[in-house]
């Protein structure tokens, strides 16, 4: 007669908790948003495959190589949070935070430097940004401060400590120099506050205090001889304002996108034809103006295709915040899908001109394993958030 251990009985009710939870989870996800981002990084690829066709002289595949095994990790990454209950990030949301500083100070020790700031950290060939993974970090860290104090939320000091929090991380990133990233984290910021039911006097003083401060930054400390941004960055600003300022200079990346958007009419140029990406004559243009070369390329069809699938993401991650089960859900939600709607409207409006140059990257689409990667992880963190709302 066969023996039943106690071990062996607990063994596979374990095992068959996890099949339930797993069949259950499976149930409520939210399979459009899961197509809408598979279809965003297959046809990021496909993009990618063209603008850099040329980039590496006898390698065609080089980045679009790169971009896939990123994709296929940050896959993995999304279906592997995706299993997590997000009370377990509202837990340890001091940790977390703990890991988003360190992560971003170990930049100054040990960080590898290119074009003149200091982001990247150096993992044998592969180069890692601790700042796109903090953007994630930071979001479920203030979440879960705001979380706690959600019966306190009009109190000053409440909003005055999820500022204190976010102004940290946001403060080491910028003196990277890393003003885009750094503007990011305060876009998140903004919607988590709102989304927590910030009171509108204290809304009021705030948009108040951050234009001061950017009026202090750009024109008041500047006029007095002390300069906070950096050479470059005060050209990008001057630029933005006056694109005929230095064409040859300064104002050179804009002009050289704005011709390439133009030029590749409702159809595009296709990849054979896209001068201005194939000839170099628009820089940076498998990362800050991935969307110009996308542009050139694919013309107004294939930027309509690319930008109705960000709306698809947003509108399904802005379902997620009302599926949410709990403030910190909401919370976590509201401010992932307003960093993504930020990073995709200022990286669009700064290829044609509408914004000014900050080096932001186009989600899911800019070559870079770091961005993309954290923006997949951000999808799972939707995802768990929705599947544990539906069920409960």
């Amino acid at each position: 007669m066969a023996v039943d251990y106690a071990g062996s009985r607990r063994a596979r009710t374990r095992a068959r908790r996890v099949e339930a939870g797993a069949a259950a989870l499976a149930r409520n996800f939210d399979w459009l948003l899961f197509g809408a981002v598979a279809a965003l990084v297959g046809y990021g690829l496909h993009l990618v495959a063209g603008i850099t066709r040329d980039d590496v002289p006898g390698n065609p595949d080089y980045y679009v190589f790169r971009q896939a095994v990123y994709a296929a990790v940050g896959g993995v990454g999304m279906i592997g949070v995706s299993l997590l209950d997000p009370d377990f990030f509202r837990r340890y949301w001091r940790q977390l935070y703990a890991v988003c500083i360190l992560l971003v100070l170990l930049v100054v020790p040990l960080g590898t430097t290119v074009r003149g700031s200091q982001r990247w950290l150096g993992v044998g060939s592969l180069t890692f940004q601790p700042s796109e993974l903090g953007k994630l970090l930071l979001i479920l860290s203030v979440a879960g401060f705001l979380a706690e104090r959600a019966r306190r939320i009009g109190e000053v000091r409440t909003v005055l400590g999820a500022i204190g929090l976010t102004a940290i991380p946001t403060l080491l990133v910028f003196v990277q120099p890393d003003i885009g990233t750094s503007l990011v984290y305060g876009a998140a910021l903004a919607a988590m506050l709102f989304v927590a039911g910030m009171r509108w006097l204290h809304v009021t003083v705030l948009v108040t205090t951050v234009a001061f401060g950017a009026a202090l930054v750009v024109w008041l400390l500047p006029s007095v001889g002390v300069d906070v941004l950096e050479p470059y960055q005060r050209d990008r600003l001057t630029a933005f304002v006056d694109r005929g300022s230095d064409p040859q200079g300064a104002s050179y990346n804009v002009q050289q996108s704005i011709l390439a958007v133009g030029a590749g009419g409702v159809r595009g140029r296709g990849v054979d034809n896209s001068t201005q990406t194939n000839l170099d004559y628009l820089p940076e243009h498998a990362t800050d103006f991935a969307f110009a070369s996308l542009a050139e390329q694919r013309g107004f069809v294939g930027a309509a295709i690319l930008l109705l699938l960000y709306l698809l993401v947003v509108w399904r991650g802005l379902r997620v915040v009302t599926y949410a089960s709990d403030p910190y859900s909401a919370i976590v939600a509201a401010g992932i899908v307003f960093a993504l709607l930020f990073q995709v409207f200022v990286n669009v409006g700064m290829t044609m001109g509408i914004a000014p140059v900050t080096g932001i990257p186009l989600p899911f689409v800019s070559v870079g394993g770091s961005s993309l990667v954290t923006n997949l992880l951000a999808v799972g963190v939707l995802q768990a958030i929705h599947a544990r709302g539906r069920r409960r």
